[in-house]
């Protein structure tokens, strides 16, 4: 799979002699934060009528995100940061991914610039899939009739997002964030197709972990994540092994934490995590964040989540996992 970042590359490529997109692709548009069973399913539509029509598929986002553009901290949190949902569409078989960076010079395009740049002389796009509330260019101009109109002058087609429902209800990523924001992780599960997980890589702490008995892998996170408090965990290492652990996720309010992280403490493991990407799932959750008076207290009560998680993960040992 090959990433495009930003409009310059794209045109780079696309004026190329050897370029993939020579020949046109099938394409979509969106956020695909999650990854989830929905987005799979679009994902498929892209990847079929690419394979027919013998063309590249590719899926387009931005980054960051237009509501994290326009409404900062008030945006939704984020499903995933920006390296994992790449593997991610890597691993749903995708050929091209393009991020355009959604900046105030992006956000001036009309509707028409926008298929004029991107979809007809970028992509130079032969088959469009997009959902029919799609709306597209400065104030939203743009929607699903006007691709339809456009595509019939330059030759390309545009076809609606299949929709896919559980308990009747359609999957996204904000029906996602509803149910992780109250611990949902067994609907969360059945949403995305896979138990939650967040990606990343360890970097240096302020060591307090390793002060009060519990060294913690950190991994610090762009956004607000979907999800707040301690967790019992799984982690996959870059060797491959996996190890069980208890995790604390967000601004760490007893140590004045400024910016969101996700510290990871690894059940009887020894060893250096620094630089390494782990793959961290979250199995069952033991508490909210919260503010104590005091490290000492911090201390007594990480001492109780650890038998809390050790003690849940017993009587959870045959549990199916993947």
């Amino acid at each position: 799979m090959r990433l495009i970042r930003g409009l310059t590359n794209l045109k780079r490529l696309s004026a190329s002699a050897d370029s993939p997109l020579a020949g046109g692709c099938v394409a979509t548009i969106g956020n695909f934060d999650g990854v989830h069973l929905g987005h799979k399913t679009i994902i498929e539509q892209v990847r079929q009528k690419a394979v027919e029509l013998g063309v590249p598929s590719v899926v387009m986002f931005f980054e960051p995100q237009p509501r994290e553009f326009f409404q900062g901290s008030e945006a939704p949190p984020r499903l995933m940061p920006f390296r994992q949902k790449y593997e991610a569409l890597l691993a749903e078989g995708i050929d091209i991914v393009l991020c355009i960076g959604f900046d105030d010079t992006f956000r001036s395009f009309s509707a028409m610039d926008f298929i004029e740049n991107v979809l007809i002389h970028g992509l130079a796009v032969r088959h469009l899939v997009v959902g029919d509330d799609f709306r597209f260019g400065c104030d939203r101009a743009g929607d699903f009739r006007l691709l339809e109109q456009v595509g019939q002058e330059h030759d390309f087609t545009v076809e609606n997002t299949r929709t896919v429902t559980v308990d009747g209800e359609r999957v996204s990523s904000t029906r996602v964030r509803k149910v992780l924001n109250v611990n949902g992780l067994e609907e969360a599960e059945r949403l995305l197709g896979h138990p939650y997980r967040i990606h990343g890589r360890v970097v240096y702490g302020r060591q307090l972990g390793r002060q009060l008995g519990a060294p913690t892998a950190n991994i610090l996170l762009n956004r607000m994540p979907a999800l707040r408090g301690v967790y019992v965990v799984r982690a996959r290492l870059e060797t491959g092994e996996w190890q069980d652990g208890i995790a604390n996720i967000g601004l760490r309010p007893t140590v004045d934490g400024k910016r969101p992280a996700l510290e990871v403490h690894l059940f009887d493991f020894a060893g250096t995590l620094y630089g390494q990407h782990l793959n961290v799932v979250f199995r069952h959750g033991l508490r909210d964040e919260v503010k104590f008076d005091s490290v000492d207290e911090l201390r007594q009560q990480i001492a109780r989540d650890f038998g809390h998680a050790r003690a849940w993960l017993a009587d959870n040992s045959a549990q199916p996992f993947n």
